[in-house]
């Protein structure tokens, strides 16, 4: 029988010429005969494999290639310099195999891959049955969407307590990652309480549905917690005593209406817009001031249609609710586009949502 070292020899010798098919044809024996004893080999024979499979796989077809890292990433001691040049080769099909099974690979060596390739290897990275919060934190700070998406679907990822809220600060603009972060039984509460405030109402009626129990749990706690904040910081306020009792005149008087409401807006009479749409939306207050500075502006457009404000009143509320932050032209495009799509049935089914919500959650 021909020895291992015997066989790597003759052909390392009759690489040298060979064409290109020739080269691919042996490094598929050479492939054949490794992974035949894999496991079996001694350190020595593994770094003659290495050095002469690595010569051959600078020398052959893409094809070729990603065949031969296809069948060189399940074993459990694949050479490591040409594991790292599969790694590291800038075809993602040559590529994504290794990096996404190989357990040759350091953490190191996927950090650098990671932090220096493109896209399509991050991917397959986070495809790993298994990462760490280094490797976690690498493919959130420079992963795409769809990157960030499988990271957190991978129910073999670590995450960083950074690493967790750089999910929660993409997730609010994301419903599915949204979702898949709030399935994750590893997510701190702190993070759990923060994306289901973040996320849009119809967001979170998907997280109840997923998680009753703890969405019912963070309401209470959260709810309750802004209400009697708030309620401390309205009693203690003149300004709001004496704006609550005008607003609540012109209210019993009939006198509150849309035009109110504006000139208020346009006055920047945060406690006349706040105490006004509380009025005429039989909301609790401190729902409307939450929605008031809150940094999304959806529920702002549902109680405006609601009520049937029209869109030079709405672009006035969200600008109280800005405060000094100035909102993007681009953002109120977005409103405006919003707005008008909404319909009136629509915002007040959700609005007699919100007083049904309020009152179970008092009750």
């Amino acid at each position: 029988m021909i020895s291992v070292e015997g066989l790597l020899h003759d052909l390392e010798n009759a690489v040298r010429g060979a064409s290109l098919a020739r080269r691919a044809e042996m490094l598929r024996r050479v492939t054949d005969l490794f992974m035949l004893g894999t496991g079996t080999f001694s350190a020595p024979q593994i770094e003659l494999f290495d050095e002469v499979m690595s010569g051959l796989v600078k020398e052959v077809e893409i094809a070729a290639r990603a065949k031969f890292g296809s069948r060189l990433s399940s074993a459990v001691d694949a050479p490591i310099n040409v594991i790292r040049l599969l790694a590291f080769d800038d075809a993602v099909e040559v590529a994504a195999p290794v990096l996404s099974r190989s357990e040759r690979l350091s953490e190191d060596l996927l950090v650098e891959n990671a932090r220096t390739k493109q896209q399509a290897h991050l991917l397959a990275i986070s495809r790993r049955k298994e990462l760490s919060e280094t490797i976690t934190d690498v493919l959130l700070d420079r992963g795409d969407r769809e990157v960030v998406s499988s990271t957190a679907a991978n129910q073999g990822s670590r995450f960083s307590a950074d690493g967790f809220s750089v999910l929660v600060d993409k997730s609010s603009s994301d419903a599915k990652l949204a979702l898949c972060i709030w399935s994750r039984p590893d997510i701190p509460r702190q993070a759990l309480i923060r994306l289901f405030q973040d996320v849009s109402e119809e967001v979170r009626a998907r997280l109840v549905i997923l998680r009753p129990r703890e969405a019912r749990q963070i309401r209470e706690a959260v709810g309750l917690a802004s209400d009697h904040i708030q309620g401390l910081a309205r009693a203690g306020a003149a300004d709001h005593r004496t704006a609550k009792a005008h607003v609540e005149h012109l209210h019993q008087a009939g006198e509150l209406d849309e035009t109110k409401i504006l000139s208020f807006a346009q006055a920047k009479n945060f406690d006349g817009v706040a105490v006004g749409i509380s009025l005429l939306c039989d909301l609790p207050i401190g729902v409307v001031e939450r929605a008031l500075v809150e940094k999304r502006f959806e529920q702002v457009l549902l109680l405006a249609k609601a009520v049937g404000f029209g869109w030079e009143t709405t672009k006035a509320l969200l600008l109280v609710r800005a405060g000094d932050e100035k909102i993007p032209q681009v953002s109120l495009d977005q409103c405006f586009a919003t707005f008008t799509r909404l319909q009136v049935k629509t915002a007040r089914m959700a609005l007699q949502f919100y007083r049904l919500r309020e009152s179970s959650s008092h009750s």
